[in-house]
């Protein structure tokens, strides 16, 4: 199944990068070359490879993902990421954006139960099992059928959640889903900061929004993206300003103002810190990679 899932998906992968299919929900990665570790924003998704590998820091723990085991992202995070791939065995995988409805109306069938105390890591990798590979295919055989894309593809998708939910590992997909749960609040609390980047934040006011004490807060924001709220927030600044200057043009400084910096000077410490080079080498890098 590995290798027929490698051949269809070089059929929809005919360059490097990220291509959308027919399903909105559903994306297909290639990469042609093996990338150093390097900071990125992993949206919630679920992500199968069926060739190539890659390794994400988060905190302490590193997570592997490979034709063996598949990552799921169950909040936005901001991460490290290897990759191991050549043009002779490109990276060759597909990703699928997790739904917390499509999450929630599973659970309502399986009549799952969870903790709603309990707070998970927002990120895990598990083993890929011969019933997921062997949806991954049929997705994947669908998907170049218009009809069956229509009528299969988003039952298979949900297949593959539940595959996932019925894991041990499937907690945090599941607590995602569990309104009021420490998780669930601490994940509306990223959203806000995701689309809010570039406003005032008050850690007392995003406790409150979580329905936490101050101290309740810190310790499940941390268990969760094993990272502080400030921290998370600048990262998050930091990659928004990065897409800015690569794909608009903007200059260090503007994107800096427009992502809530109020120093330019301290946002290029911050940038060559994450990033390894100045705000102006990495957009002149970037930007000559895209042309």
């Amino acid at each position: 199944m590995q290798n027929t899932m490698t051949e269809l998906l070089k059929q929809f992968t005919l360059k490097p990068g990220v291509t959308h299919s027919p399903l909105p929900e559903v994306r297909f990665i290639r990469t042609d070359h093996s990338v150093r570790k390097t900071p990125l924003v992993y949206e919630p998704n679920i992500f199968i490879l069926a060739q190539g590998s890659k390794r994400v820091y988060m905190g302490e723990e590193v997570l592997h993902y490979d034709p063996n085991h598949y990552l799921v992202m169950s909040v936005p995070l901001p991460l490290e990421c290897e990759t191991d791939a050549s043009p002779e065995k490109p990276l060759l995988g597909i990703s699928i954006k997790v739904d917390p409805a499509t999450v929630g109306e599973l659970l309502l069938d399986m009549d799952s139960e969870i903790g709603y105390q309990q707070s998970f890591a927002g990120a895990f990798s598990g083993v890929l099992t011969g019933e997921m590979t062997d949806a991954a295919v049929r997705l994947l055989r669908c998907i170049a059928s218009e009809r069956d894309c229509r009528i299969l593809g988003p039952q298979i998708v949900r297949e593959i959640i539940y595959r996932i939910l019925c894991t041990s590992q499937g907690a945090a997909l599941r607590a995602l889903a569990v309104r009021h749960s420490n998780f669930s609040q601490i994940a509306k609390v990223l959203r806000r900061m995701q689309t809010e980047f570039d406003g005032e934040f008050s850690m007392d006011v995003l406790a409150r929004d979580a329905n936490m004490s101050l101290s309740a807060f810190h310790h499940n924001f941390k268990a969760v993206t094993s990272t502080s709220p400030l921290q998370y927030l600048k990262s998050i600044r930091l990659h928004k300003a990065r897409l800015m200057m690569i794909q608009d043009g903007m200059n260090a400084s503007d994107a800096s103002g427009r992502v809530g910096y109020a120093s330019p000077s301290q946002f290029s410490r911050d940038f060559k810190k994450l990033f390894g080079r100045t705000p102006a080498s990495e957009s002149k890098e970037m930007r000559t990679g895209l042309n």
